[in-house]
């Protein structure tokens, strides 16, 4: 893979994820609403050997996402993958008397992925190859309460996914879904840091290589698999009961 777009670049997985592609001497299309660490950034991959463009974007901005994409494909010549790595987390508001929250949470998981990455489609097709990824989250398997609207979202863009593989598939469009647990990044506050943590960089690193065996689903780390497989098999009550002792309180 040569030119490389990522969303929500400027920190945590999409920053990690840049680098690491720059020491490849990919071409870089990286995109984040703070524009100032862009640029730091930026500077930082170009010394790891990458070219890089920047771009100030709100992904919550579906026309803007379509005229960065045509920027992009046009600058760096073509486009081989795109990382719909933007995201936010937060507690649910659930007694504050408004959905505001919630809906913004909502907006950007769900909603920006679909914007950063249908805009490529037709031109992936048109070239009849390309990679797209989404950043799930083992909290598409799992929910946590108070975190309904971070969970949901993971959810949804992880079923996307999967409706649009087989179809995809047929242009020679590859799509891959990288579900995360807990990454050492400044989304994860709290509670969070109390379960198995992994560095961005060793997360990233690893994320590269399953983009290149074009997986379809990855939960890492493997310690999440086994987490999984016990919700599915003990009883609803008693993961309530647990979970509810453990997440006491939202983390914000």
């Amino acid at each position: 893979m040569k030119n490389i777009f990522i969303s929500g670049a400027s920190s945590g997985i999409g920053q990690s994820m840049a680098k690491s592609y720059s020491k490849q001497g990919c071409t870089l299309g990286l995109c984040s609403r703070n524009i100032k660490k862009l640029n730091l950034v930026k500077k930082e991959c170009e010394k790891l050997g990458g070219k890089v463009f920047i771009y100030q974007l709100d992904v919550q901005n579906s026309q803007k996402c379509i005229e960065i994409s045509k920027k992009f494909n046009l600058e760096a010549g073509g486009v081989d993958c795109v990382i719909a790595n933007a995201g936010i987390g937060g507690d649910d508001g659930l007694f504050s008397g408004n959905s505001q929250k919630f809906n913004n949470i909502l907006k950007t998981n769900l909603f920006g992925v679909t914007n950063v990455l249908m805009p490529f489609i037709p031109i992936m097709k048109k070239q009849k190859s390309g990679t797209l990824v989404c950043i799930s989250s083992v909290a598409a398997f799992i929910p946590t309460p108070f975190h309904g609207a971070y969970s949901s979202s993971k959810s949804a863009i992880k079923m996307i996914f999967d409706s649009w593989r087989p179809s995809l598939k047929i242009f020679n469009i590859k799509t891959v879904t990288i579900c995360p647990g807990f990454i050492d990044t400044p989304m994860v506050k709290g509670v969070g840091r109390k379960f198995p943590i992994k560095p961005a960089d060793v997360a990233s690193e690893k994320f590269l290589k399953i983009i290149e065996k074009e997986v379809d689903t990855y939960i890492y780390p493997y310690f999440y698999k086994i987490i999984i497989y016990f919700y599915k098999l003990i009883p609803k009550k008693i993961y309530n009961m647990l979970i509810t002792k453990i997440f006491s309180k939202p983390i914000s």
